[in-house]
């Protein structure tokens, strides 16, 4: 995997086939819930007395689970191969597995009853019959579950593709305004000093480059704490001793999924709103920690006069697009928090990591 470029966990999770991961606590739980209510309901519409409604439905319980969680051990042992497989194949292969564990739970459920119990409704007839019924019950349900399965999927894939849309707009909208005092503050230092003013250039470039990536794509959190260092050298060129910095970073996971362009527009508006609005300049502070597997970032700075602040009001579009890309790729784990503290104005994020996307 490419430094500074993550896949997008959304997109890995649409390159997969239909099936979903049968190996899991939840989707194991979802089967067997399934199938019990498919004994229930195939127990009631059956012409059992009362009296042996009971046994009838503990029997048919039996029966219909034994056939879901071998059918399940079947997909759940095979999922390499079939995750290899097209929808199509891989549909038709899981139909006749779970076919095939039918047949060998009817055979076995038949010849393993006694007389007695052949005698319910559920074991009554010839042995062709019963397996007869036993497959073909099995075959559309397994049909109609593998046809909704599919019908989710390709729903996914349309959820997918229209929010990646809508980040790559929200991203899009995201472009430092700065462009235009950057090269004046490059332009002054050319000839004066000539080093700083290359790594100027470097610096901004890569805040283009970050800014015309694609949406579907992840940085890492230490990229984007370079990024933001870049932008704030930058800055520290043009603003000097107007622009106060202090981090306060306590062991992050620099390996963090999270997407580009989120911290950069946040210090952009804390030098634009705040620092650049005071004469007198002020101080930014950024802190973060990493509890509970959440990603806690702050970015704190101070405010300008009241008559230099009511003359920079902003629309708060960067913070509205970076919590809407927070929680299109992380969800309800992720969030966006501003306000003042202590008579500063202070933007928290948050973030999962590791980050298991739900299938």
């Amino acid at each position: 995997m490419d430094k500074g470029q993550l896949n997008n966990p959304a997109i890995v999770e649409e390159e997969q086939n239909f099936l979903p991961n049968f190996c899991t606590i939840r989707n194991l739980f979802l089967v067997i819930l399934t199938a019990e209510l498919l004994a229930m309901v195939f127990t009631l519409s059956a012409k059992a007395s009362a009296a042996g409604l009971a046994q009838e439905l503990s029997l048919r319980s039996l029966h219909v689970q034994w056939i879901a969680l071998t059918g399940v051990a079947l997909l759940c042992a095979l999922r390499p191969w079939l995750g290899r497989l097209n929808n199509g194949p891989a549909g038709l292969a899981a139909w006749v597995l779970m076919l095939s564990a039918t047949w060998l739970i009817s055979e076995a459920a038949y010849y393993l009853l006694s007389g007695a119990e052949r005698s319910l409704q559920l074991y009554s007839g010839e042995h062709l019959g019963f397996i007869l019924r036993s497959l073909g019950i099995s075959a559309i349900v397994w049909a109609l579950g593998l046809r909704y399965l599919y019908v989710q999927h390709l729903w996914r894939r349309q959820e997918v593709a229209e929010t990646q849309a809508r980040l790559q707009a929200l991203q899009s909208r995201i472009r430092p305004h700065f462009l235009f005092n950057s090269m004046n503050t490059i332009a002054s230092l050319i000839r004066s000093r000539p080093a700083v003013a290359e790594e100027a250039v470097h610096d901004l470039a890569d805040l283009f480059r970050a800014s015309l990536a694609q949406g579907s794509s992840l940085t890492t959190l230490g990229d984007e704490l370079e990024l933001a260092r870049g932008y704030l050298r930058i800055e520290s060129q043009r603003l000097g001793e107007r622009l106060q910095l202090e981090w306060r970073l306590d062991d992050l996971p620099e390996q963090a999924a999270i997407p580009p362009l989120v911290l950069q527009p946040l210090l952009e508006n804390a030098v634009y709103h705040g620092i650049e609005a005071a004469p007198e300049g002020g101080r930014i502070l950024i802190t973060g920690c990493y509890k509970r597997e959440l990603v806690n970032l702050s970015i704190r700075n101070t405010l300008p006069p009241a008559s230099a602040k009511a003359h920079r009001e902003g629309n708060r579009m960067a913070v509205e697009n970076i919590r809407q890309r927070l929680e299109g790729l992380f969800g309800s784990k992720a969030g966006l928090a501003v306000g003042e503290v202590e008579g500063e104005y202070q933007v928290r994020l948050f973030f999962p990591h590791p980050h298991t996307p739900s299938t």
